[in-house]
């Protein structure tokens, strides 16, 4: 995992210090000017030590000229600590760092093998380089409706009949903590010549402890973007794009990091990654085995609950699982996730990662105690007990992350589709167009609709009940979903 480096430095943050030592007085943004001329309610809620840190990274950090180049030093570490032959820390979250990668290694037309449970900013990405996606479908269990990851011989499939494509692209683990097996993937893209890109966001604490599945790093993917801030101690947007191996050259990878981010990048949240390397390479086994455990307590206390229950490696029927996600099923209570989200909000002020028509999914972390996961459980528990003896609702409802998301046939390119005239006609009346943007209940961030698909009567079904139902749509103009964009056919 790690090389021979010395994880107690902290570069970014030894340079803010100096800087404070140094007593500057910057005639440079940000214009608050460490903290004097923010507005004061926001201040105190934030507190001055926060502002003080809120420096450039060229003319704070280091001069205009980036002299020092302490970020890369830091990167440096980072590679160390993740398995890469390079690292480019991110502020604007992996969604940064699936746009970097994919403009990186594609062209306008390209063809792309990509697993169809990808994020959004993959399905963005997919947009801004005009490549042409090949989707290959994940597993799913036959009565959970989870993902289970994509089978090796798909890819092994969809690269014989594409033998054109330049890149294969996907989600590993999934938002239920499901990996892939990246490894056998990878041997396979390797064979191909074709590079592996794994967007691993919530995958940034495998690799530090044995419990977990391996990381893409060490299982051969050529790059994986990671996001330091889910599950781990950055803060919020904080993530890493690892690279390695020589099918892709990590100065054109630089180059589109450099075109997607910021040039006014947040050193607060630059400095937390590299706070949040040094504890996990000194502190990550232990901290995590903390975490694991905590989390497999809840599990089991959870699952005790009638009406409840909470996947897990077991339920699943596989071998390599994220132990740390809590999905939480409700739908023997006969509610939906979005009614036990709301009931968890407002009694309980407790607040789950995503809800859905089945259940909610909580994350453990590093930063959860016994108090928290006791909190958790008695919640479930009470509302569990307040239903007893209610009939649940008959049949299982579709997952966000399940079935919905399964590629129908394509007309266009997402870009082609998302760039072409299109106008509003009722939901209803879609079936059989083509889709001209992004319909994609949010979290998990999963596109049911995306530019170029032709509508089918499922997807519509599922949308309609979702919408009605409370499920949040990002993407679409007419947020309630009453309508949808369609391509204006010739």
């Amino acid at each position: 995992m790690a090389t021979a480096m010395d994880h107690r430095r902290a570069p970014l943050l030894d340079a803010i210090r100096r800087y404070q030592a140094d007593g500057v007085i910057p005639f440079s943004t940000p214009g608050h000017k460490r903290g004097a001329g923010i507005d004061r309610e926001f201040g105190e809620l934030v507190g001055s030590s926060f502002l003080s840190l809120d420096i450039p990274l060229g003319g704070g950090v280091d001069d205009t000229h980036f002299g020092g180049d302490t970020l890369a030093a830091a990167e440096t570490l980072a590679a160390a600590a993740w398995g890469a032959d390079r690292s480019f820390f991110l502020v604007n979250g992996s969604s940064a760092g699936n746009h970097a990668y994919l403009l990186a290694t594609l062209r306008p037309g390209d063809e792309v093998v990509v697993a169809r449970d990808i994020h959004k900013s993959l399905l963005v990405a997919l947009i801004l380089s005009g490549a042409v996606p090949v989707y290959v479908a994940p597993r799913l269990h036959p009565i959970l409706d989870v993902g289970l990851g994509v089978d090796p011989d798909d890819i092994a499939s969809a690269l014989e009949h594409h033998p054109r494509a330049k890149l294969v692209a996907l989600v590993s683990p999934s938002y239920c903590g499901v990996p892939s097996d990246i490894a056998a993937i990878a041997a396979v893209t390797r064979a191909h010549g074709v590079p592996l890109f794994v967007d691993e966001a919530w995958g940034p604490h495998f690799g530090f402890h044995p419990a977990l599945p391996p990381s893409a790093m060490a299982s051969g993917a050529d790059g994986a973007v990671t996001s330091t801030h889910k599950v781990l101690g950055a803060l919020t947007q904080s993530a890493i794009l690892n690279v390695r191996g020589d099918l892709v050259d990590p100065r054109q990878v630089k180059t589109a990091v450099g075109m997607v981010q910021t040039t006014s990048p947040s050193v607060p949240i630059l400095a937390s990654i590299d706070a949040c390397r040094r504890q996990m390479a000194l502190a990550g086994t232990g901290l995590l085995e903390r975490a694991a455990a905590l989390a497999e307590d809840a599990r089991r206390r959870l699952r005790a609950v009638p009406g409840v229950d909470v996947l897990g490696a077991d339920r699943l029927g596989i071998t390599s699982y994220d132990v740390t996600k809590l999905v939480i099923d409700v739908h023997g209570l006969g509610l939906t996730g979005f009614e036990l989200e709301a009931i968890l909000r407002a009694r309980f002020h407790l607040q789950p990662e995503m809800s859905d028509l089945v259940g909610c999914i909580c994350l453990v972390s590093i930063g959860d105690s016994a108090e928290t996961i006791d909190r958790l459980v008695a919640a479930v528990a009470t509302i569990g007990r307040e239903r007893s003896g209610r009939s649940a609702d008959q049949g299982q409802p579709l997952r966000s992350s399940g079935a919905a998301i399964a590629p129908g046939r394509q007309a266009l390119s997402p870009r082609e589709a998302f760039f072409a005239p299109a106008r509003e006609v009722p939901l209803v009346d879609a079936v059989g167009c083509v889709s001209a943007e992004l319909v994609i209940p949010y979290p998990p961030g999963i596109p049911v609709l995306a530019p170029g698909d032709i509508i089918d009567m499922d997807k519509v079904a599922y949308l309609r009940e979702g919408a009605a139902r409370g499920m949040y749509l990002s993407g679409p103009v007419d947020g309630r979903l009453e309508t949808v964009r369609i391509v204006v056919e010739d």
